[in-house]
């Protein structure tokens, strides 16, 4: 008897899945081919993948919204993708979608991001010559930088949801079509990531006492619940209820959109702009500006940090600072420009 568990999962896709999801063995396939797995289909295996890359452990150090924040509860880039995934795949559960695409999708879209979170960002998209956006550095991540460079070798979908994920302060649902991701699965993800940290981001923000409850909009308040489970349960159950009465594609009702972008505008005046956190962010910003620099014109460092060249020296120095961690940031800064005490042998 033949061992083949994928052709079973395959045939369980095509018969409960909706016609809406893309299934595993319609995948458009990979940039090299390869023989499949016994035991997984293509996207389970995109996801373990991912899973195992340096890039997703990397994301335990990466700042959300708090640089280095000292209590155990804020988030940071890793628990964010995984409050992510843990929606999308609740919501592709109910549209019965493709679970492990979805999953694979979120665990995967921000493995590009920078240390000190979209300050860093910010810094190398304006000193880096060909520009940058942590979508499509985590497109490069799994393309190119992950297992020494020969990467990570994704379905085409996976691929495709990561570079669309990405909205920052743009329409949830853009008019032009070419901004979604072509699958069901990835445009789930793409909303997911804003219900996550439009959620957690109030949640660190009250926790840490940036802002009250009496400071938020009362409309969210009133629509979308009082509390943090309250506000992803009314966002979730309003996004699955209406993309199953409406069209074939992700919708939301008018009074849940307005009020995710209400709070959504709110975070950004009250919480990512208030000189508490966006200090940090100027200072966060300079020591990502020097190290490119230092990095782009000192060959002793170059070659001790980075090693040979594998492109144009610019593009090294920007891959090797977006893969860095926030501790790792701020060990070499110091270890570069600040002074050491001297010691008597």
């Amino acid at each position: 008897m033949e061992f083949n568990i994928r052709k079973q999962l395959e045939e369980k896709e095509r018969t409960t899945l909706s016609p809406l999801a893309v299934l595993s063995i319609n995948t458009k396939g990979r940039l090299v081919p390869e023989p499949p797995c016994s035991i997984r289909t293509d996207f389970q295996r995109d996801r373990d993948r991912i899973v195992h890359s340096k890039a997703f452990r990397r994301l335990k150090h990466k700042t959300q919204v708090f640089l280095s924040p000292t209590g155990d509860h804020y988030r940071t880039r890793l628990t964010h993708t995984l409050e992510v995934a843990q929606i999308a795949r609740t919501i592709a559960n109910a549209l019965k979608l493709n679970e492990a695409l979805t999953e694979a999708v979120a665990l995967g879209h921000d493995l590009g991001h920078t240390p000190f979170g979209h300050a860093g960002e910010a810094v190398l998209n304006e000193i880096f010559p060909e520009g940058f956006a942590h979508n499509e550095q985590s497109l490069r991540v799994v393309d190119k930088l992950e297992k020494n460079g020969k990467g990570l070798n994704l379905t085409a979908e996976v691929r495709d949801g990561i570079l669309k994920h990405s909205k920052g302060k743009k329409k949830l649902f853009p008019e032009e079509t070419g901004e979604l991701a072509q699958t069901m699965e990835g445009r789930v993800v793409r909303i997911s990531d804003i219900i996550t940290y439009v959620n957690h981001d109030l949640d660190d923000a009250l926790r840490g006492g940036v802002v009250v409850m009496a400071d938020i909009p009362k409309k969210c308040l009133r629509v979308i619940g009082d509390t943090h489970s309250k506000r992803i349960d009314t966002m979730v159950k309003d996004l699955i209820l209406n993309t199953l009465k409406g069209p074939s594609d992700v919708r939301i009702s008018d009074d849940v959109h307005e009020a995710i972008i209400i709070l959504r505008d709110f975070l950004y005046e009250h919480v990512y702009d208030v000189n508490e956190v966006h200090d940090d962010f100027i200072r966060s910003k300079k020591i990502v500006f020097e190290l490119y620099n230092a990095l782009l014109t000192n060959d002793t460092l170059f070659k001790k940090e980075i090693g040979k060249r594998t492109e144009s020296r610019e593009r090294d120095v920007c891959d090797f600072i977006a893969g860095m961690t926030d501790r790792y940031a701020l060990y070499l800064y110091e270890k570069i420009f600040l002074p050491r005490p001297w010691k008597i042998l």
